[in-house]
């Protein structure tokens, strides 16, 4: 039995509330059981240097967490002078499965930050930022699109995540915290809308897992997002 009295093959609830942050080219507060994200979108007319003239647009992102997303407080980065090794590692990861699924050629030569800020915590927070930033940057390219600074969508596909894992011996799907906390492996998972794979981070958290496991691990990511594509759907209808 999971903590949570979930299925194994069964999401927490997903919410995606958008046009949360009425400056942002795009925003979205999405919500995976009891952990929350705030993305928004940020549209720059200018590229980064290493761009200019090639083009080519870009799409990249930072990310943080509140003092008290968790249960107890942490320090603020900016207070310690540096972001941490996971914060980087973390945002590196949101602005590499974004840009996947983007037709730079398309955007043209201009910037877009998404900005993924943990209001709340409760496991999968990587995952929870990949899938509400998706909907940040598609509401910001709708804009584009609308104003006609573009003529063709850049868009290429829906981007999500969704962690997997091996707790108490069986592969589940979506950990929350507790399950994180406990699981023998770790699993996250990015794919497109039509499956295809963007980056797998798996990790041994105290047992090994066979290759079947993987397996398993990775059929439990494919049907969990059906449900993360058909909210961001809804989210952007």
């Amino acid at each position: 039995m999971r903590p949570s009295g979930r299925n194994l093959s069964q999401m927490r609830p997903i919410s995606i509330e958008t046009g949360v942050m009425a400056h942002a080219e795009g925003s979205c507060l999405i919500r995976v059981g009891n952990t929350h994200v705030l993305c928004t979108a940020s549209l720059e007319e200018t590229p980064p240097r290493f761009l200019k003239g090639t083009g080519l647009g870009w799409v990249t992102a930072e990310y943080g967490m509140l003092p008290r997303a968790t249960n107890t407080r942490n320090r603020r980065e900016a207070a310690a002078g540096k972001q941490s090794g996971r914060t980087q590692e973390i945002q590196r990861l949101i602005g590499r499965s974004l840009r996947a699924g983007v037709d730079r050629s398309a955007l043209g030569e201009r910037q877009i930050t998404i900005d993924c800020d943990v209001i709340q915590a409760d496991g999968g927070t990587r995952c929870a930022s990949i899938t509400g930033g998706w909907v940040a940057l598609r509401l910001a390219v709708n804009k584009l699109l609308k104003a006609g600074a573009i003529t063709s969508d850049p868009i290429m596909d829906h981007v999500a995540a969704v962690s997997c894992g091996i707790y108490a011996g069986q592969a589940v799907l979506d950990l929350d915290y507790a399950e994180d906390s406990e699981a023998g492996t770790d699993g996250n998972f990015v794919l497109t809308g039509a499956g295809r794979l963007i980056e797998v981070q798996m990790s041994a958290e105290g047992a090994t897992f066979s290759r079947d496991q993987m397996g398993q691990l990775l059929d439990l990511a494919e049907g969990g997002m059906a449900e993360l594509v058909a909210a961001q759907k809804a989210a952007v209808a």
